[in-house]
């Protein structure tokens, strides 16, 4: 393809371009402000009834730990479709946008739950112990502990579960939920754009970028404190 003829198909592209990277980001947004809190929560459950955990709970435990192991390994690409009835049901569609939100809102939770749960692990039982011998109660612990404890790492395991989510609104084109994947499978891949294929790469390639260098930052602030 001649410089004059990509120059003007790239310029012809950039509205489209930028509306899928708004697509991407809206996905992404919702997905980490409601997947990961669930997450969150997810996590400090897996925690706190484990054996020995402040809520030791053995059937409670089984029970998330069941759950979080059959759905996590699953590829996002099959995960997407399984869940459309589930979709259908909750948010009244198994196509779109709020599709794959829900989707991707159920994966990051699985996910993030257990990245919390073994960043807490981390955290010296003597730590814990010094706060029940002050009386703190054990939700007192959990919040003001336990959390504030293991956030430096908790903060890099969100780092690593927003990337993965970067990826994973990749495969959102396949129920028409736009995004800039999508936007490269369409007008990249399918018509042997090149050109189109790697603006959508850098593109990409510039969130992971952002968001791997702002976590790094926030992590290592709390590590000198």
């Amino acid at each position: 393809m001649a410089p004059t003829v990509l120059a003007t198909r790239l310029g012809e592209l950039w509205p489209d371009i930028w509306q899928a990277t708004g697509e991407t980001l809206v996905m992404i947004a919702f997905t980490m402000v409601i997947g990961g809190l669930l997450g969150l929560l997810l996590g400090l459950a897996l925690y706190l009834t484990r054996r020995g955990g402040l809520f030791a709970n053995r059937v409670v435990s089984a029970i998330l730990n069941v759950l979080v192991n059959f759905f996590r390994p699953i590829p996002f690409i099959i995960f997407i479709a399984a869940v459309q009835p589930a979709a259908r049901a909750i948010v009244g569609t198994g196509i779109g946008m709020k599709a794959a939100i829900f989707a991707l809102v159920l994966a990051a939770m699985f996910g993030i739950g257990r990245i919390v749960e073994q960043n807490l692990v981390t955290v010296p039982n003597g730590v814990i112990e010094a706060a029940r011998s002050m009386g703190a109660s054990r939700l007192r612990i959990a919040a003001t502990v336990l959390i504030p404890e293991a956030l430096a790492p908790v903060i890099l395991g969100y780092t690593f579960a927003f990337i993965a989510v970067i990826d994973m609104s990749a495969v959102a084109g396949l129920i028409a939920a736009g995004g800039i994947g999508n936007f490269a499978q369409v007008y990249g891949y399918r018509q042997y754009d090149t050109a189109v294929t790697w603006v959508c790469v850098l593109i990409l390639v510039v969130m992971v970028q952002i968001v791997q260098v702002s976590g790094n930052f926030l992590a290592n602030r709390l590590l000198r404190r």
